[in-house]
């Protein structure tokens, strides 16, 4: 898989005028996000996500380090002609109508009509804006709205990477869903999406992959899937004997026993293999042997709070 983010030792530093010392807000980064994954970067407030997502844009410079941005060096005309970006904290004419938005920023990017039209009512369409509020004025958009043409103006221009800085916060569970589903299809278009986010629930149900960074630092990455995988297994089997359950209990103490139902919350994996086949020596129907998972918010915890970062 190519990449459409490759970043080698990133690093921003700024000089705190008032106490008169260095802030070191991105710390020698290091990070590869492949072309047409949906990508989560996560950290706390003040983390360093915004300025990592600012430097990849190249609205602001590095200290130090380099990335590359679709193949081409950071700031590339070529490159900027595919990207686009939604704040965390979108603005925009007030007095404007939602297709006006649209068709100012598809002028911005020189998109002729008749497809600039095209475009402009595809991206609509692919956020679920009401067409009754098309022609109605911003003023009166609601936040999920709001959210709604900040994605259809990051779409207008067909990009290949899109930074979505939390663009589900603040939004009603109805429209926080709905933009995550706008979020997948999207995905599901072969679009790279580079999602910065404290939902943790959406990054685990959306994202291929993770980055984990506190004070500047990466401190973890890797797919969903290793990440939360636990270190235990849980094991559930039917028609076991109290004989049976016996010989179990004496690999698995913890084994539980209700009427004919056995049930293992935690089992060591180096015992599994032994437990399973008592299982079915036993006469008795294995039912299932799951990896205990753990939920992201309890990974991101851990990872941050072993840094220090209470």
């Amino acid at each position: 898989m190519a990449a459409a983010v490759s970043i080698q030792g990133l690093t921003k530093k700024y000089l705190d005028v008032w106490n008169k010392a260095e802030i070191t807000a991105v710390d020698n980064l290091n990070l590869e996000v492949g072309e047409g994954e949906i990508f989560g970067f996560l950290g706390r407030n003040g983390a360093g996500k915004t300025t990592t997502i600012k430097m990849l844009l190249g609205l602001i410079f590095p200290t130090s380090g380099s990335a590359t941005v679709l193949g081409k060096p950071v700031g590339d005309t070529e490159a900027k002609a595919q990207i686009s970006y939604l704040p965390e904290e979108a603005y925009f004419y007030e007095s404007m109508t939602g297709w006006d938005c649209m068709d100012f920023y598809g002028r911005l990017f020189r998109i002729p009509e008749p497809q600039r039209s095209k475009r402009i009512q595809k991206a609509l369409e692919d956020v679920y804006l009401d067409p009754k509020a098309w022609r109605r004025p911003l003023r009166g958009y609601s936040k999920g709205m709001r959210q709604r043409i900040g994605i259809a103006q990051a779409l207008i221009n067909d990009p290949k990477l899109l930074f979505l800085d939390e663009p589900t916060s603040g939004l009603d569970p109805i429209a926080h869903r709905e933009l995550r589903d706008i979020i997948v299809n999207v995905g599901k278009q072969g679009k790279t999406v580079f999602l910065s986010s404290h939902q943790l629930p959406d990054v685990e149900l959306v994202c291929s992959r993770v980055a984990i960074i506190h004070q500047g630092k990466l401190l973890a990455s890797g797919t969903i899937q290793d990440l939360t995988t636990g270190d235990t297994v849980e094991i559930s089997a039917d028609k076991v004997s109290e004989s049976l359950a016996g010989k179990i209990r004496g690999v698995v103490p913890a084994a539980e026993l209700v009427g004919q139902r056995l049930h293992i919350s935690a089992a060591d994996p180096s015992k599994v293999n032994d437990v399973v086949d008592l299982i079915r020596g036993g006469g008795a129907t294995l039912l299932s042997v799951k990896p205990h998972k753990r939920m992201l918010e309890d990974v991101f915890v851990d990872v941050v709070m072993n840094e220090g970062g209470a």
